[in-house]
């Protein structure tokens, strides 16, 4: 985002314009400081640079409600930029005070720059909010904060080393000039505004129009308390700054070489503060962080005057034996923890000040408190004077400071405490689950008729959905939960409308406040997830966002259903502490409900378009963009429980790590002969075996070409010809079990054959090391529209048609299937249906495979009596079958034999009554 701003034309002007204004003013007045510390005759030099910036700050307490008017009146560009042309002929009149040597000369100088900066302060701070989204405002401040601080750096060493001999006075005479040029040629090309209020009468009496806008600032608590913040961080700025020369000096006995690198060192630590607090702000300025920089600010302030309480006072110490010293290094720690809590501190609360601002009057907020800012300092500034005129020590007044800073957490936390455990929130969950949300383009505008319908999987999404939302929603709550433990603490931070259940008309209430425009969350399943995936959608959800007239807002939670904090156990996912959670907002949907229905058929109709638009957000939220050889590394990462998750007749039991680790071994092998991409035959039955064989194909880049062993050599030499086969993968064993002697020498005839139990033997101790190795990264990358399998019709109505199918149509079928269908890990699937179908293939093996839910395979549906009984022995609960097979097991089975199954998939043909009573 910093490069794109810097490169923007609605950004980089105004940035440069700032900054060059910035330096200036820091160039000017840390060469008087010099002058006034090191020069003077009088012996009150210190002072006398505290009453430099009270000049310098006094400005702003006069005539920043004038700078407000006229940046909301006209152009602020235009303003701006007349504005820089003004400040060249201060600058000519700052020159003649250094060629003159005239310290009244050049503090007159100071005060024109200062009237200036008044003026400018509002018209900058207010177009950034005109220039940029909320999303970038953070970062737009945290630049420009950091900019103006490396001005002061640069202005620092610049002004110190300008007149660090008479003979150099030229070269600041003509810095300030030049500056003063760069800053009005950037300034003529900020892009033009329309004005905010071009009907606003302007107040020339600098007294009543301060007062009036203070009045309209003090009429909105939430920005008086705002700017009351900001002012806190520039009092505290300006006395630090003001007292760093004395402070080395009279304490450190400091060259000048020392005062410019503590204050180099505190400029870049503000820096350093600002962009760190921008990089935390996101959506919107992050309020956690104000309390945060404020404790950094207090502890730093009170070290600080317990270092000075200790140090001896040298003789002419330079910059880098005080920064090789133990108290000085100590010291300039203490300066750049001070200063990046400062940065912490400032960036959201200035731009939380901003957002907040309404447009057509938000320049008179920032000129409100440039007013408010420069009577602190100003205040501040002649307060500290007065203490170091009456001889008290350094030390205590930084001591001070350190314990003001402490008092200024306990005011933020009283004023924005609501905002900040929001905030707090949001950086808490970045942090420990890495949250990321996607899709807040597709929220509505605010004023909207919406309600939020996340799916609901651990006890963490409320106050998960309140940190990471953008709007300030409201949450129904269920009152049994209200009343429970864990939920009171969230429940006293948010805005909440308790809802019982056992009382329809509790839900007017919620009714009237989405109709009225306020966004409301609703977990539309009424209880966390015990399956992993959607439960029950409740009606009365649909019915409020229904006779509300509002748009539902769909929002998907993944990975918090893998935190110790779900409802599923260890056998139904992989547990973890602090899972990666990602939030996806999909755009509004307005339920399609039959304006002929009413009463339970309306509230009926309803439920069911909720519960698809919920099942529709599952499916468009789910990992398309993947081969599948990568799903399955995702299923393992998520979903590996350490149990079987394929297992055949013949005993051979695998689980995840052994499957991709199979795969892995035999990939390698499988490469020569093939090439990318291209189709290679699978004639294998239903086993662990095939699902090995399926994946070390997708490994590699092939595509599987499933080829049907019962429709005879005459099809599957068609259907390879179609498919251009020209290798195909198969069995000894197999072929001698199944009979189909007839068949492989008719492929044999045509293609190269390599069985199995040949690649078997060439496996060695190295394969299965380098397939360790490889873990679950693919071999071959291939893109989710890439060819996955080739599947063909029976042959039945003629010449077999080869149909392909990319990664994305496979795992989208199976995000179908699984958004549809009530199955978890602690479900078992037997598969009788061969995977050279598509039911068998994509319901049978990879909806199990990528769900996480074991498999038994087995080779034929045609064993009517020995399927009942491994349902039985293996304790299979879901059975994909056919109608025919279906009804053939039934015939066949014991009473008993099906007791585990609660769910039975038919497909491929119309399923009798006679099976369906079954």
């Amino acid at each position: 985002m910093i490069r794109e701003l810097m490169s923007s034309r609605r950004f980089a002007p105004l940035f440069w314009a700032q900054f060059f204004s910035a330096l200036n003013d820091n160039v000017l007045k840390n060469a008087l400081v010099i002058i006034l510390l090191y020069s003077a005759a009088t012996g009150h030099g210190d002072a006398l640079v505290t009453v430099a910036g009270a000049v310098f700050i006094f400005p702003y307490f006069i005539l920043s409600g004038l700078g407000g008017q006229l940046a909301d009146k006209y152009v602020k560009s235009v303003v701006a930029r007349r504005l820089k042309f003004a400040e060249t002929f201060a600058a000519i009149f700052a020159a003649a005070g250094f060629f003159l040597h005239s310290v009244p000369l050049l503090f007159a100088a100071l005060a024109l720059f200062g009237i200036i900066a008044a003026l400018f302060g509002p018209v900058k701070y207010a177009m950034l909010p005109d220039q940029l989204e909320l999303g970038e405002l953070a970062t737009g401040n945290a630049l420009v904060e950091g900019a103006t601080f490396m001005a002061i750096l640069l202005g620092t060493v610049a002004g110190g080393q300008f007149v660090a001999g008479s003979a150099h006075m030229g070269w600041v005479a003509s810095a300030v000039v030049v500056l003063a040029l760069l800053s009005w040629a950037f300034a003529s090309r900020i892009p033009a505004t329309t004005p905010s209020a071009p009907d606003l009468p302007v107040t020339t009496n600098p007294w009543t129009s301060t007062v009036g806008l203070l009045k309209t600032l003090h009429a909105d608590r939430r920005l008086w308390d705002g700017t009351v913040i900001v002012s806190w961080f520039w009092l505290v700025g300006a006395i630090v700054l003001s007292l760093l020369p004395a402070l080395v000096k009279d304490i450190v006995g400091g060259t000048e070489g020392v005062v410019t690198l503590c204050l180099a060192i505190f400029a870049i630590g503000i820096a350093i503060g600002s962009l760190f607090a921008a990089s935390l702000s996101h959506v919107r300025p992050n309020l956690a962080l104000v309390p945060i920089g404020a404790i950094i600010m207090g502890f730093a302030g009170l070290d600080l005057a317990w270092a000075i309480a200790v140090t001896n006072k040298g003789q002419d110490i330079a910059a880098v034996d005080f920064a090789t010293s133990f108290a000085g290094l100590r010291m300039l720690v203490d300066f750049v923890a001070f200063a990046f809590g400062g940065g912490l501190f400032v960036v959201p609360s200035f731009a939380a000040v901003q957002g907040w601002s309404a447009a057509s009057e938000r320049a008179r907020i920032i000129a409100a408190g440039n007013v408010l800012q420069a009577a602190f300092m100003v205040v501040g500034s002649l307060f500290v004077a007065l203490l170091q005129a009456a001889g008290l020590h350094i030390g205590w007044i930084f001591f001070g400071l350190g314990l003001a800073s402490f008092g200024a957490v306990w005011f933020v936390l009283t004023k924005w405490g609501k905002e900040g455990v929001r905030d707090f929130g949001a950086l808490l969950f970045r942090a420990l689950f890495r949250t990321e949300v996607r899709g807040l383009e597709n929220l509505p505008p605010s004023g909207t008729r919406m309600l939020i319908a996340p799916n609901h999987v651990s006890l963490i999404d409320g106050p998960l959905l309140h940190a990471v939302l953008p709007i300030d929603a409201s949450f129904a709550v269920d009152t049994g939960i209200a009343k429970s433990w864990w939920a009171k603490p969230f429940l006293r931070v948010v805005k909440h409308y308790t809802m019982d259940p056992t009382k329809p008309l509790a839900a007017r209430d919620l009714i009237k406040l989405v109709a009225a425009g306020e966004p409301v969350v609703i977990f539309p399943e009424g209880r966390i997830t015990v399956s992993g995936s959607l439960m029950k959608v409740y009606d009365g959800t649909a019915m409020i966002a229904d006779k509300a007239d509002a748009v539902v807002v769909p929002v998907r939670i993944e990975g918090a259903q893998r935190s110790h904090l779900s409802y599923l156990n260890s056998s139904q996912i992989k547990r973890s502490w602090f899972p990666r959670v990602t939030v996806t907002i999909l755009p509004p949907v307005k339920l399609p409900v039959d304006e002929a229905l009413k009463g339970k058929a309306r509230r009926n109709a309803a439920g069911a378009a909720l519960q698809d638009v919920m099942i529709d957000a599952l499916v468009k939220n789910a990992m398309l963009d993947h081969s599948l050889f990568e799903a399955l590394g995702h299923a393992h990462r998520d979903r590996d429980t350490g149990k079987i998750i394929v297992e055949d007749a013949l005993g051979t039991k695998l689980t995840y790590r052994k499957l991709i680790l199979g795969a892995q071994v035999l990939s390698r092998k499988l490469e020569n002969g093939t090439s990318v991409g291209e189709n290679v035959g699978v004639l294998l039955p239903n086993s662990a075996g095939v699902a090995v064989v399926f994946m070390a194909l997708q490994n590699i880049g092939r595509v599987p070409a499933m080829l049907n062993f019962s429709a005879g050599p005459v099809n599957v030499l068609a259907a390879m010809k179609a498919a251009q086969v020209k290798t195909v993968l198969t069995s000894k064993a197999f072929i001698e079990k199944g009979k189909l002697d007839k068949l492989m020498a008719a492929i044999s005839a045509e293609a190269r054959v390599v069985c199995l139990e040949d690649v078997r033997g060439s496996i060695g101790v190295a394969d299965k090391i380098k397939g360790l190795l490889a873990g679950t990264a693919p071999r071959v990358a291939r893109q989710a529209n890439d060819p996955a399998v080739v599947l063909f019709t029976s042959g039945s109505e003629g010449t077999p048609k080869g149909v392909v199918l990319s990664h994305r149509n496979i795992l989208a079928n199976a995000a179908q299937a699984l958004a549809r269908v009530d199955a978890n890990a602690n479900d078992k699937v037997f598969n009788v249906l061969p995977v050279f179908h598509s039911f068998g293939l994509t319901g049978g093996m990879m909806m199990p495979l990528l769900a996480g839910i074991p498999i038994y395979m087995y080779p034929s549906p045609l064993h009517y009596r020995i399927v009942p009984e491994l349902i039985y022995q293996t304790g299979a609960t879901i059975l994909f079958g056919t109608d025919t097979f279906l009804t053939g097991y039934a015939r066949s089975a014991h009473a008993y034999d099906f007791r585990t199954l609660r769910l039975v998939i038919a497909g491929a043909e119309a399923v009798k009554d006679r099976t369906r009573q079954v």
